[in-house]
């Protein structure tokens, strides 16, 4: 599959790491690589998680070998601690691509969300159903953070440098063609 985009996505987090690679070809179809979680244990000190999770993005980066890695972007929260393990998971993740020469690029919650959904407060349901339409599995992905890591992978592989894809220009991104198809084949 030489012509197409292999990304990884990452959901950061110090307790559950979501990891999703895509294939994205030309014609901006998507197939699913891989897709998992990389989990640590909260009873650990800080430094040693982050290891875990550093261990398991070496893995996938060894394993699938992408082009471009995506990542959330941290956002504000309530809860301060959620906040900072979710940056240093970002920042490790970040690090990794680095250290490789890969090209590395954050999105929001938002951005992600919208260019899926279409609409950028999506919830996590409507985000699992658009990615498993889109990579067109079987079943939804769970947990929710794989789903999520899909979705980056998604999102950045749609969004770059095509502003036509960008949200209020009009055009529908292939898991808004993919939604309104599905909806046309089950009214037949």
């Amino acid at each position: 599959m030489a012509s197409a985009l292999r990304v990884l996505g990452i959901d950061p987090g110090l307790t559950r790491c979501g990891v999703g690679v895509v294939d994205v070809r030309a014609d901006r179809s998507a197939s699913l690589v891989h897709v998992g979680v990389v989990r640590s244990d909260a009873g650990m000190p800080v430094g040693e998680r982050l290891a875990v999770i550093a261990a398991g993005l070496r893995a996938v980066l060894d394993e699938h070998r992408p082009q471009v890695v995506a990542v959330e972007r941290v956002f504000a929260q309530q809860n301060r601690s959620t906040v900072m393990g979710t940056a240093q998971a970002s920042g490790v993740a970040l690090l990794l691509a680095a250290e490789r020469g890969l090209p590395a690029h954050t999105h929001t919650p938002s951005e992600v969300k919208a260019a899926i959904t279409g609409y950028g407060a999506a919830d996590k349901r409507q985000v699992q159903t658009m990615v498993a339409r889109v990579l067109r599995l079987d079943a939804l992905p769970h947990p929710a953070d794989a789903a999520d890591a899909l979705a980056i992978a998604l999102c950045h592989a749609w969004r770059r440098g095509d502003p036509s894809v960008s949200t209020g220009s009009g055009a529908l991104t292939p898991a808004q063609r993919a939604w309104a198809d599905a909806e046309r084949a089950a009214r037949r």
